[in-house]
C-alpha cells in the first residue's frame, strides 16, 4: 500500500498530504484551494513549498492567496454561487473591505458585473464632475448628499473633482433605479439597470419592432410652422456672409424644436411588453439611455414549447436577434409578407448582388470585432499562430501578418547567443502546446488566460521586429531606413534593452578585426581609458585587434550602432508584469 513519510516536525500534515492527493483525483473548489494554502502559509510554508505539495506551479498559489484581501462576506456569496470566480478575484486589488462591500451593493443592482468595472469602481479616488455619472444627478443633489468636491482655485477645474465615488454611484443606481421603475409601469416584464451594459448584451434577444406615434394635429402644425420659419430665416440672409448671432442662435432652437418632434416615440403592443423588457443604462452625455422592446431567449423557447411564438398578423412581426447570425447582428424577419412568392424559381444570386450583400457583412463585423477585445485577441493570434507555425497559404478572413525578417547576415557567435537560445527555448515550449487542426486552435486560444494570450502574442510579434542596417541606393530608401532604425531606437528604450547584458562582448571575429585601428583604441579608450589604449597603440592592427578582446572583456563596452541611446529611471508604471519575465512560463503552468 502506498504511504507518505515525513520528517518528524515537517509542516505538512497527514491530512494535507491527504488533501493534495485527492486535488489529484477531483480538481478542488478554488475557495478550498485558497483555504488549504492559507493555513499551510500560516503554518510558515513558503508558497514553492505549498506548490510543490499540491502540485501546482507557484503562480496558482500566489493568485489564490490574493484572495486573503477579500471579505468574508463576498468570500460567502462565492461559496453559494452568487458571483464568478474571475468577479471575486478583481476584489483582491484592494483591501479595504468596507468599499469591497459597498462595490458590490451597487453591482449587485446591475447587470454589468464585468470584472474590469469592479476594479475600476475599487481603484477610483475622485470623479471628474464633468463625468457622465455627475451630469446624470446633477452636483446639487451630490452636494446636497454631503458629497465633498475638491476645487482647483488656481486653474479652470471644469467644476472639480468629487472626492465620495461610492456616494456618487449609489446616487446614480438610485436614480436609475427609479427611472427603471416608472418603466415598469409602463407593462413591461422586466427591466434591467446598469451603469454601462456590455457590448453586444443584446445580441441573443428578440427585439420586439413597435410602431412611431403619429403627430397630433398640433404637433403637425407646430413641425409646419418651424420648417416655415426657418425656410424663411434662410431665404432672408441667403446673401449675408453670416448670420446674425440672434438669428443663429433663433436657427438653433428652431433646429432642435424640429428634432424633438421628428423623433418619435415608439408605441408597443401591451401583449409583447408583457413578454419583453427594457435595458437601462447611462448614455455617453449623462442622459438616460433606454433599449426597449427585448424577449429574453429562454422566453422565446417557452413560447414555441407552448405553440404560441408564431405571429398571427402583420403587426406580429418580430426581429431576432441571434448568435448563430455569425455575429453579423443579422435580422430575420418573420410574419406573412416574408414569404415572398418565387416565380422564376430559385436562381443563384449575381457575383454583385453577393459583393454588395458581402460589404455589409464585412462592415458591420468589423464594427462588433471593435467592440470585443477578447474574440479581436483571439483571432488576430489565430492568424498569427498559423502563419509562424503552420506556414498556411491562402486568404483569411483577418489581413493581419508578421512578416519574419531573414537574418541571414550575422557574426559567428550570434546562433549559440543567450537571446538565439531563450528565442528557441520559447519556440519550442510553445510549439509544444498547440493543438494540430484550426478549430481545435481557435478553441485553445479563446481558452488561455489573458496573460498567457499577451505572452504568445509578444512571441509571434517577436519575429517581425526588423532593426536591420541596409545599404540604400536612393533618397527615399534612405529616409524609410531613418525611420525604422529611429522606431527600433524607441522600442529599445522602452525595453530597456541592454546588449552587453543579452551577452555580446567585441571580439576579433565580430568587430574588432573588421574595423581600423582608430576604432579599436577608441574602444579600448572609451572602456579602459586612455593609458591601456596607448599601451597598445604600437601594435599591428591583428595583434592590436586580439589585445584588445582581451582588454575589453566584461568591460560592457557596445559599439555606438548596439547602445540603447537612453536609459530613463525606471518607474512602477514601467515595470513589466511577472509574466512578462518569461513569456512561456504563464501557459506551462496551465
Amino acid at each position: 500500500m502506498p504511504c507518505v513519510v515525513r520528517e518528524a516536525g515537517s509542516a505538512i500534515l497527514a491530512e494535507d498530504d491527504s488533501l493534495a492527493e485527492n486535488v489529484q483525483r477531483v480538481a478542488l473548489h478554488p475557495l478550498d484551494q485558497f483555504r488549504a494554502f492559507r493555513d499551510m502559509l500560516e503554518k510558515g510554508m513558503s508558497e514553492e513549498e505549498i506548490a510543490a505539495a499540491f502540485f501546482v506551479v507557484p503562480t496558482v498559489v500566489k493568485q489564490r492567496l490574493r484572495l486573503m484581501t477579500v471579505s468574508d462576506k463576498l468570500l460567502e456569496i462565492y461559496e453559494q454561487d452568487g458571483m464568478k470566480l474571475e468577479q471575486l478575484m478583481a476584489f483582491s486589488i484592494s483591501d479595504d473591505h468596507t468599499r469591497q462591500e459597498q462595490v458590490w451593493e451597487i453591482i449587485a443592482q446591475s447587470h454589468n458585473r464585468e470584472p474590469y468595472l469592479i476594479r475600476r469602481m475599487l481603484t477610483e479616488k475622485t470623479v471628474r464632475a464633468s463625468d457622465r455619472r455627475v451630469r446624470f444627478v446633477g452636483l446639487d443633489a451630490y452636494l446636497a448628499a454631503g458629497g465633498p468636491v475638491m476645487r482647483d482655485l488656481f486653474e479652470a477645474d471644469d467644476g472639480g473633482w468629487l472626492q465620495d465615488p461610492t456616494l456618487l454611484d449609489r446616487l446614480v443606481m438610485e436614480k436609475l433605479s427609479s427611472a427603471a421603475e416608472d418603466i415598469r409601469a409602463e407593462g413591461w416584464k422586466w427591466v434591467e439597470t446598469a451603469l454601462s451594459f456590455p457590448w453586444g448584451h443584446t445580441r441573443d434577444f428578440v427585439e420586439i419592432e413597435g410602431m412611431p406615434v403619429a403627430l397630433s394635429e398640433e404637433e403637425a402644425a407646430r413641425l409646419a410652422a418651424l420648417h416655415s420659419e426657418q425656410e424663411t430665416i434662410e431665404a432672408e440672409y441667403a446673401q449675408a456672409d453670416e448670420f446674425p448671432e440672434e438669428v443663429d442662435a433663433r436657427l438653433g432652437e428652431i433646429e432642435r424644436a424640429i428634432e424633438a418632434l421628428e423623433e418619435r416615440p415608439v408605441a408597443f403592443d401591451p401583449t409583447d411588453m408583457m413578454r419583453a423588457g427594457v435595458f437601462v443604462s447611462l448614455d455617453t452625455d449623462g442622459t438616460l439611455l433606454v433599449e426597449r422592446g427585448f424577449v429574453r431567449p429562454e422566453d422565446v423557447l417557452a413560447e414555441s414549447e407552448d405553440g404560441h411564438g408564431a405571429p398571427e398578423s402583420d403587426d406580429d412581426a418580430v426581429v431576432y436577434h441571434s448568435a448563430d447570425d455569425d455575429g453579423e447582428g443579422g435580422l430575420r424577419e418573420s410574419g406573412p409578407d416574408a414569404e415572398a412568392e418565387e416565380e422564376d424559381g430559385m436562381k443563384p444570386l449575381s457575383d454583385r448582388l453577393l459583393t454588395e450583400l458581402t460589404a455589409w457583412r464585412t462592415l458591420a463585423l468589423r464594427d462588433v470585432f471593435a467592440g470585443n477585445p477578447h474574440i479581436a485577441l483571439t483571432e488576430l493570434l489565430h492568424t498569427l499562430v498559423r502563419d509562424l507555425y503552420w506556414q498556411v497559404s491562402g486568404a483569411d478572413c483577418l489581413e493581419a501578418y508578421v512578416r519574419e525578417v531573414p537574418l541571414q547576415v550575422h557574426s559567428p557567435d550570434m546562433p549559440g547567443s543567450l537571446p538565439a537560445h531563450a528565442l528557441r527555448q520559447r519556440n519550442e515550449g510553445w510549439k509544444h502546446d498547440l493543438p494540430e487542426d484550426e478549430d481545435a486552435l481557435w478553441q485553445w486560444l479563446g481558452g488561455l488566460d489573458d496573460t498567457s494570450r499577451l505572452a504568445l502574442l509578444a512571441h509571434c510579434l517577436s519575429f517581425g521586429v526588423n532593426a536591420l542596417h541596409e545599404s540604400s541606393h536612393g533618397p527615399s530608401l534612405a529616409r524609410s531606413i531613418r525611420e525604422r532604425l529611429a522606431r527600433a531606437d524607441r522600442l529599445a528604450i522602452a525595453l530597456r534593452l541592454d546588449l552587453a547584458e543579452a551577452g555580446w562582448q567585441p571580439t576579433v571575429e565580430n568587430y574588432l578585426g573588421r574595423v581600423t585601428k582608430a576604432r579599436i583604441l577608441e574602444a579600448v579608450r572609451e572602456a579602459r581609458g586612455d593609458e591601456a589604449a596607448n599601451r597598445i597603440v604600437h601594435l599591428k592592427k591583428p595583434d592590436m585587434a586580439r589585445e584588445a578582446e582581451r582588454l575589453l572583456d566584461g568591460s560592457g563596452w557596445l559599439p555606438e550602432s548596439l547602445r540603447t541611446k537612453v536609459l530613463p529611471a525606471q518607474t512602477e508604471a514601467d515595470k513589466a508584469p511577472d509574466y512578462i519575465e518569461d513569456g512561456h512560463v504563464a501557459v506551462a503552468a496551465e
